[in-house]
C-alpha cells in the first residue's frame, strides 16, 4: 500500500526538498507539487490524494485557507519554519507538524504516523446502520437501508437503486415493501417506493431524488408531506 502525496510550498527550494523525501520513500507516491493553494485545490478535486505536506505562510491564500475551502481533506502534515501555528494546526486534525529544515529521520517518523492513521481508518468498519440481504444474479448482496434511494417495478422484478449501484431482484413491490421500515420508506406510486430521507424536492406530480423525478400517484403528495414532517 502506498499513500498518494502532494507537496505545497511557495519556496521552490523547500518544495524540492520535501518532494525529494517523498520520492525516496518506498511507500509514498508523489502526485504533484505546487506553490499555491489554487493549483493544489484543483489537483485534490481531480486526483486521489491521501497525504498533504502543507506549508502555512503562502501568498494570496495560506495553508489554512486552502483547507477551509475543501469539502473533504486528505491527511495533513504541516511544514513550517515557525512554531507559532502549531496549536492551530492541530485544530485541523494534523497528523504532525514539521519544522523547517526537515530532516529525513523526522520526515519518516511523521510519515509513519500517517500510515498508522490511514490503516486505523481502513480497519474500523463504517457504521451504516440497518441492512437487508437481496438475491441478484444468483448472489446474495448486503444492502444498507440508508443507501437505498428508490425501488421501482421492473416486470417480474424490482430494481433497487442505491447510492453506489443498482440491483435487479426477483420480487413483487408489495413483498419488498413489507421488508422496509414504514417510517423511512413510502410507496408513492404503484411502481415506486422511495427513501423519504433522500427526497430533495416535491410537488403534486413528482418527488425529486438527485436528478431523478419519481412520479407521485394521486393524493400521495399529502402522504409524503406528512412523512417528511415526522419527528426524527
Amino acid at each position: 500500500m502506498k499513500l498518494n502525496c502532494v507537496v505545497v510550498d511557495d519556496s521552490t527550494i523547500q518544495r524540492i526538498t520535501i518532494a525529494k523525501l517523498v520520492n525516496e520513500h518506498p511507500d509514498l507516491t508523489l502526485v504533484g507539487d505546487f506553490s499555491n493553494a489554487s493549483e493544489t485545490r484543483n489537483c485534490i478535486l481531480h486526483k486521489p490524494v491521501d497525504l498533504l505536506f502543507l506549508d502555512i505562510e503562502m501568498p494570496v491564500q495560506s495553508g489554512f485557507d486552502l483547507l477551509d475551502g475543501l469539502k473533504t481533506r486528505p491527511q495533513i502534515i504541516f511544514v513550517s519554519s515557525k512554531s507559532d501555528y502549531a496549536l492551530k494546526a492541530f485544530d485541523y486534525a494534523a497528523v504532525d507538524y514539521l519544522h523547517k529544515p526537515v530532516t529525513k529521520d523526522r520526515f519518516n517518523k511523521a510519515v509513519q504516523k500517517a500510515f498508522e492513521m490511514h490503516q486505523l481508518k481502513k480497519d474500523v468498519p463504517e457504521d451504516e446502520g440497518e441492512f437487508i440481504f437481496v438475491k441478484s444474479n444468483l448472489k446474495n448482496f448486503k444492502i444498507f437501508l440508508a443507501k437505498i434511494k428508490w425501488v421501482e417495478a421492473f416486470g417480474d422484478y424490482i430494481k433497487i437503486n442505491t447510492d453506489d449501484e443498482t440491483h435487479l431482484v426477483l420480487s413483487t413491490m408489495k413483498s419488498f415493501e413489507g421488508e422496509l421500515p414504514a417510517d423511512r420508506f413510502l410507496r408513492v406510486h404503484k411502481s415506486y417506493i422511495i427513501n423519504i430521507d433522500k427526497v430533495e424536492r416535491f410537488n403534486s406530480k413528482f418527488a425529486e431524488i438527485g436528478n431523478t423525478k419519481i412520479p407521485l400517484s394521486r393524493n400521495k403528495k399529502e402522504d409524503l408531506a406528512k412523512a417528511l414532517n415526522r419527528p426524527q
